[in-house]
């Protein structure tokens, strides 16, 4: 018998209207009369928004993560980004964005939508050479901020004035390769709507710290996407409110992500995209993946609370400081997302580990599942000292390979095998039906 009542999350069908609408927006952009960029998900999208309210993004992570998910298609595009000579063990978000511009094909329909000009930061490995390439191809201007100036806890103004000067250099960039005139209200408004919606999806993933959990990580994964597409939007504010509230109101009624939660678990990195139906294969044994440094942190901004607990960040504008000018804007833009959790491991594998040992202890983990991502050389560095790390809490942990963006590297049988085994470990039967 089910042990808790369940429901589809009411704005479901609002969240898959947003995502498509995005998509669509950027397609028919051009004819329009509006703007297209390319860049990353960490790109910083409330600077191109000072241009006006048509310029539309594409941001290449996401993009490729929905490639990986329609196999054919993902298939024909790796290949012909192998036919051009690249290596196959280079990032595969990043080969399937480039087979789908080699073969001049939309993901959603149509030939591939030619951005104006590309934007991008640079952490990963792959960053700027993803859209350099990208630039040179399709012949468009690109611009590239380097944001690699060591982890948030050893930040001081000399490294903050190194970010921000390249922003404001972007800022002159923009103007002379659109001719537009910028708008800083724009941009600060854009900036706020940034922190706010990092800060909004952070509170929502703490609800999941109850039991049971309100969302599963395999839900999550369709709503975490808003803050990698267009974070400064606030259509996107105004989505993660009505969630927030709608999250809220399924823990006071004791509404559960899975009707028979009886483990609760975290992954790591990004998901085999094109087999997401292995968290499906966990709930069978009653296991819920609750999230992940990589769902809770690739866009949500957390701090320390009060209580000791990992918390949303508190607003600039909660906290009152100014934002009435570019400078002060393009600053708090740069603080908040060099902030960021998922930004901190590329430069020590430990800090990584304590975040996870941490989440695995405020949200009452029964065990951790590592995806060993050949496809993501930046998210899955260190991983595994963090397996030793994560191990030596005493956590149970398992371990799967796999390639978030290519099939051709993830065994869903030997995976289905590894976590029959672990649940084994864990005293946990398959559930009858």
């Amino acid at each position: 018998m089910p042990k808790y009542p369940t429901e589809q999350l009411k704005c479901w069908n609002k969240a898959k209207e947003l995502r498509d609408k995005y998509y669509r927006d950027y397609a028919e952009a051009s004819e329009k009369g509006g703007l297209r960029w390319t860049g990353g998900a960490w790109s910083f999208d409330a600077i191109p928004a000072g241009l006006g309210d048509d310029v539309y993004p594409i941001t290449g992570e996401p993009y490729a993560a929905s490639i990986a998910f329609n196999k054919p298609f993902s298939l024909r595009c790796l290949e012909a980004t192998e036919s051009k000579g690249w290596a196959r063990d280079l990032c595969a978000y990043m080969r399937n964005y480039w087979g789908s511009m080699y073969l001049d094909e939309y993901n959603g329909g149509g030939k591939y939508p030619k951005p104006d000009f590309a934007f991008q930061d640079h952490i990963c490995c792959s960053h700027a050479k993803w859209y350099q390439h990208v630039a040179e191809y399709k012949n468009i201007p690109y611009f590239c901020i380097d944001v690699s100036v060591g982890p948030y806890k050893d930040i001081n103004d000399d490294k903050l004035d190194f970010v921000v000067g390249q922003m404001h250099e972007s800022i002159d960039f923009l103007e002379a390769v659109t001719g537009r005139e910028y708008n800083d209200e724009k941009l600060i408004e854009a900036v706020k709507n940034d922190c706010r919606t990092t800060s909004l999806w952070a509170e929502i993933c703490t609800y999941n710290k109850n039991i049971p959990a309100p969302l599963d990580e395999k839900t999550m994964y369709s709503l975490y996407v808003f803050g990698t597409l267009m974070r400064h939007s606030k259509d996107v504010v105004d989505f993660y409110r009505e969630l927030l509230d709608e999250v809220k109101d399924r823990v006071a009624r004791g509404i559960a992500a899975i009707p028979n939660e009886r483990c609760r678990l975290m992954s790591d990195t990004q998901p085999p995209w094109g087999f997401l139906k292995i968290f499906r294969y966990m709930e069978s044994f009653g296991a819920l993946s609750v999230g992940s440094l990589y769902s809770f942190a690739l866009m949500g901004i957390w701090e320390d609370k009060p209580d000791g607990s990992w918390g949303p960040r508190t607003t600039p504008m909660d906290l009152g400081i100014p934002m009435d000018t570019r400078e002060q804007a393009l600053r708090v833009l740069a603080d908040w997302n060099l902030s960021k959790p998922e930004w901190q491991h590329f430069y020590d594998a430990d800090l990584k580990s304590k975040m996870m040992i941490r989440i695995a202890r405020e949200w009452k983990l029964d065990g951790v599942m590592l995806h060993m991502n050949r496809g993501c050389e930046g998210l899955s560095c260190g991983i595994a000292e963090n397996r030793v790390a994560i191990a030596e809490s005493e956590f149970p942990v398992m371990t799967f390979e796999g390639n978030m963006g290519d099939e051709r590297e993830f065994d869903e049988a030997k995976t289905k095998d590894r976590i029959d085994s672990f649940m084994e470990t864990l005293g946990l039967e398959q559930l009858k039906e």
